[in-house]
């Protein structure tokens, strides 16, 4: 009996073909390749590194199924409902948010990772000038 859970077995995910363009020496230059272009011709990626970038989405995908299955359709439906509603919720442009809402829903509020820790408002490069902001995010300017 299948419950639509994900795989636990990890499943390797290498490129069949990479496209590096190769400079005059027959060295890809990091500078219009890009390093993961570099780490491609390198090395292979490790069968637990994909599994790490979807872990989030497979944990909550999961957490549905099980919802569903314990409480009926009607509980994984509102959660979806209210993180619809979430991205929704109007902020001027240059007013960053901090999803504390999804945070709360998703049960991630209590979980310290890197984005908590380095992406404080204090080290970003994104702060503008308000008005040339707004502006240009209305198409005026």
């Amino acid at each position: 009996m299948s419950f639509g859970l994900p795989s636990v077995i990890p499943k390797p995910t290498v490129a069949e073909k990479f496209d590096i363009k190769e400079g005059s020496y027959g060295v890809a230059s990091p500078m219009i390749s890009g390093l993961s272009a570099m780490q491609q011709k390198i090395s292979y990626m490790h069968p637990l590194q994909a599994s790490e970038k979807s872990y989030r989405k497979n944990q909550n995908h999961m957490n549905m199924v099980l919802l569903r299955n314990t409480q009926g359709m009607h509980a994984p439906l509102r959660i979806a409902m209210e993180l619809k509603t979430t991205e929704k919720i109007g902020r001027l442009p240059f007013l960053s948010s901090s999803n504390v809402m999804r945070d709360v829903l998703l049960g991630t509020d209590q979980d310290i990772g890197f984005q908590d820790i380095f992406n404080t408002p204090e080290f970003r490069e994104q702060m503008g000038q308000p008005h040339a902001v707004v502006e240009s995010h209305l198409g005026i300017l």
